[in-house]
């Protein structure tokens, strides 16, 4: 029933994946490339991304950049297991851009690596307070 539903979109409607081709942050993955889970937080003045990476060596399989307000995390995983009957291996790509607040002193970012789990942190800039004043206007002429 539901591919009847699709044979039914005209033909000049694109298909949906389709959709994003031109979108500016390419949402679209490689061939064998896959999103990383991530979860985002502001606190206390530091915007901190988290993102599941398990099996990762840090000094070799991950790379961070920062790019126009855009930090971009990729990691790459080979893994390979063997015993005397069998082996088992698990390998990929994987791609996550977040676009950063505005403000962010990029060159401050850092990044630990715990138990699994990447932990980026961007200082926030400190917002100055302004006492409120008043504006003359003066006249022209």
């Amino acid at each position: 029933m539901a591919s009847r539903q699709l044979e039914r979109r005209p033909r000049w409607w694109p298909p949906f994946s389709d959709w994003f081709e031109d979108f500016p942050l390419d949402l679209r993955l490689n061939d064998g490339e896959h999103m990383i889970r991530v979860e985002e937080c502001e606190e206390e003045g530091v915007y901190t991304v988290k993102a599941e990476l398990p099996g990762i060596d840090p000094d070799r399989d991950i790379e961070i950049t920062v790019d126009d307000g855009v930090l971009m995390v990729h990691a790459e995983r080979t893994e390979e297991t063997k015993d005397k009957q069998r082996s088992e291996f698990r390998y990929g790509s994987f791609t996550r851009s977040v676009r950063l607040p505005a403000g962010v002193s990029e060159k401050d970012i850092s990044a630990t690596y715990d138990k699994g789990v990447l932990t980026v942190k961007a200082p926030m800039p400190v917002a100055t307070a302004s006492e409120p004043h008043r504006v003359k206007v003066s006249k022209g002429g």
